[in-house]
């Protein structure tokens, strides 16, 4: 069942298409969760571009979610409701930065960043609290995906 708040988005608005990760954020169970999972196929094909574009387009999907994120919570009237899920979209695109090949690597970055934007340690929980708006809920996932690649990349230099 659709939460009543949620009847306020209307899919056919890009700007809430894009906040609720393509319709992933409207998961009745773990949203946040269910919109990680859908932005690892669009992750396979953003890496087939070369670093600099890469990184250029998540500077773009970032400031497209703060506007996005805003309108939309704007809209539902809660500022960070779970079916706002671009932040994690984001989120696990940094967390898969130059990302070792194979399975393992994509499952190790998913439950590093799941880890961190679920339990939002140190300044991730700060920048949680302290930041609002489309921005805050961008950022908090932000910080994790970085504290998700740097667990990722740590461990494959280790091993």
């Amino acid at each position: 069942m659709i939460k009543p708040e949620l009847h306020r988005l209307s899919l056919t608005n890009p700007l809430h298409w894009i906040a609720t990760g393509f319709g992933s954020g409207l998961s009745p169970k773990a949203p946040g969760t269910v919109g990680s999972v859908a932005a690892i196929p669009l992750f396979y094909l953003l890496q087939l571009l070369p670093m600099p574009a890469y990184l250029a387009f998540l500077v773009f999907a970032f400031v497209i979610g703060v506007w996005a994120c805003q309108v939309a919570g704007n809209a539902i009237g809660v500022e960070d409701h779970g079916a706002l899920v671009w932040d994690e979209f984001v989120g696990m695109w940094i967390a898969c930065i130059a990302l070792p090949q194979g399975l393992w690597w994509m499952v190790a970055a998913f439950i590093a960043f799941r880890f961190f934007d679920i339990l939002k340690p140190g300044p991730i929980g700060w920048l949680d609290k302290h930041c609002s708006g489309g921005f805050g809920v961008m950022m908090d996932d932000v910080a994790a995906g970085l504290a998700a690649l740097g667990v990722v990349q740590l461990a494959y230099w280790v091993i």
